[in-house]
């Protein structure tokens, strides 16, 4: 079987690469440049406790050591502290109702774990040097040409373009790109600074010291590591220039302003100014042929972060292509790549063009509805901080692999389709993990809730009480998957039963060991019956619950 062909080498790219890895799907990542990014700290990227968990596994690096979680946030109108969030100090991973910190790395970082981690993989190949320009299909595969030094034709089973909002993947399948073009424009400056926040990220609006722009202006402030910050003031909606001395003039006038007395002294490290596009492609999918990351949607107003989707793009894929790789295709499973990740990407999109004119447009209600500002300001900050309509991470609750309702499910503090809690978990070895560790690795997660198990020893709990029934139902499924336990989980009682896809999104929970039901959501969780796998026999969803349930005893 030939390689899955990856266009792009940023960020999704690899991490698509890497998650195929993992499932033993090898791939050729074609990079147009010399191999290597340059360091640019006014470039950074903030990943929500999901992302940075997938990073983290994918690389095998404690990335958080290399960027800075933050202590808390804090949002000022005015001089006045509107709110103020304290997150948790947990590096990896939450539990009930904690309040997990995002992680803030410089993108060169980031991107250099990531190639560090390639380099030992012997499934992936990274070609340099090499940009795409044809891309031929036909049903057994996919062949692309590349040109420059190493220019050639390479032969694939499917091709993912992750090359960018100017995706030539995307021009030569003819796929339609519509949307806004520079919805926001921000002036970036990271700079060594110290500043009195502790750690703590600021957006603060209408600072008393500016008087232009939308608003009367915005800046935002966000701690790395070493003492650096990075600092973004909302440009006004003209095309005008961003010079040198008018970004000095913003930097010791914002820092005058936050210390209250002359700028403190800085050392300027890097400036830019990020532009905001919101577009959409009207198809991710052309046959053997994907859209993932930019090159697929661009989104990025009100603090929300595109590149945390273009890793989610990646993490849903790889689970869907490794499959397709090694038992042949299964068209609904590949299909519901674009109807769950455009379907979310269209969602945060309409949800930022609704909130735009409210707060950017000036006037309107908040000159005459007490508290709309207030409002506003709240809404803004739930874009930075992955909260709501704006910010938060998608559900697939209406996705295709959705199992329709069965008898035994029962509710539980995570929506069917969307992100598990990470909790620890007993793993079928006996050793202890995080629940996310065991995410990736191309099998369905089946844990079950049993408080006291903790303090046994395996021996003694795998062969008692449901769980012998329970291993020969998992056993039974229509695929691959890993049988774990739980002490507690939020929101499930005891011998609830959870189902989780290998990129994490729950299933369904049941209550206890219910054979014929877990078949169901299995086999829906892969798009309908597929080709069996793992010992399962071959069939319908009813012959295959059935021999689940002769496997399993009755209930």
């Amino acid at each position: 079987m030939d390689p899955v062909i990856i266009v792009g080498a940023g960020p999704v790219g690899l991490t698509l690469a890497l998650a195929l890895a993992r499932q033993e799907v090898p791939s050729v990542v074609l990079d147009e440049g010399p191999g290597k990014d340059e360091p640019r700290l006014a470039r950074t990227v903030v990943l929500r406790e999901d992302t940075a968990a997938l990073m983290s596994r994918l690389t095998g690096m404690p990335l958080a050591e290399a960027g800075a979680r933050w202590a808390g946030w804090r949002a000022m109108r005015r001089k006045q502290v509107m709110r103020e969030v304290t997150f948790d100090d947990a590096v990896e991973g939450s539990e009930g109702g904690t309040n997990p910190a995002p992680l803030h790395i410089a993108q060169h970082v980031l991107t250099n774990a990531l190639r560090a981690a390639l380099a030992d993989e012997p499934l992936v190949k990274v070609a340099v040097d090499s940009r795409l320009d044809a891309v031929e299909q036909e049903p057994s595969g996919v062949t692309a040409h590349t040109r420059g030094p190493k220019g050639t034709w390479w032969r694939g089973s499917y091709l993912v373009g992750c090359d960018g909002p100017r995706s030539t993947v995307r021009k030569l399948q003819d796929i339609r790109f519509p949307g806004r073009t520079a919805v926001e424009r921000h002036a970036v400056a990271a700079l060594r600074v110290e500043l009195p926040w502790d750690g703590r990220a600021l957006l603060h609006r209408m600072p008393p010291w500016r008087t232009t722009g939308p608003s009367g202006g915005e800046v935002t402030g966000r701690p790395l590591p070493d003492g650096v910050w990075r600092l973004d003031w909302l440009l006004p909606p003209s095309k005008d220039l961003v010079t040198p001395e008018m970004l000095v003039a913003h930097v010791r006038e914002t820092l005058a302003g936050w210390t209250g007395g002359p700028t403190p002294s800085y050392e300027l490290l890097d400036t830019g100014v990020h532009t905001v596009h919101h577009r959409l492609a009207r198809r991710w999918r052309a046959g053997r042929v994907f859209l993932a990351g930019d090159a697929a949607h661009c989104l990025g107003t009100l603090g929300t972060h595109g590149l945390d989707e273009g890793l989610r793009d990646a993490d849903n894929l790889a689970w869907k292509l490794a499959p397709a790789w090694h038992h042949g295709p299964h068209e609904a499973l590949l299909d519901s790549y674009q109807a769950e990740r455009r379907a979310v990407v269209a969602a945060r999109l309409r949800a930022a063009d609704q909130a735009l004119p409210l707060l950017r447009g000036g006037g309107g209600l908040r000159a005459v509805v007490p508290g709309s500002g207030r409002g506003h300001d709240a809404l803004l900050m739930d874009g930075h901080l992955g909260h709501g309509a704006i910010g938060a991470p998608g559900t697939y609750a209406n996705s295709p692999l959705s199992p329709q309702r069965l008898e035994g499910e029962v509710p539980v503090d995570t929506p069917r389709g969307a992100q598990v809690i990470d909790v620890r978990v007993t793993a079928e070895d006996g050793s202890f993990v995080r629940l996310r560790d065991r995410l990736g690795r191309g099998a369905l997660l089946v844990l079950l809730i049993a408080p006291g198990t903790g303090v046994w020893d395996r021996k003694h709990w795998a062969t008692a009480g449901i769980m012998p029934r329970l291993a020969a139902a998992v056993t039974a499924l229509p695929y691959r998957a890993e049988l774990l336990v739980a002490e507690s989980y939020p929101g499930a009682a005891a011998h609830t039963v959870l189902l989780v896809r290998p990129d994490g999104h729950l299933v369904t929970a049941l209550s206890g060991v219910r054979p014929a039901d877990l078949y169901t959501a299995a086999e829906a969780a892969l798009g309908g019956p597929v080709r069996a796998q793992a010992g399962a026999t071959a069939g319908t969803a009813e012959s295959g619950a059935a021999e689940a349930g002769a496997a399993a005893g009755s209930r």
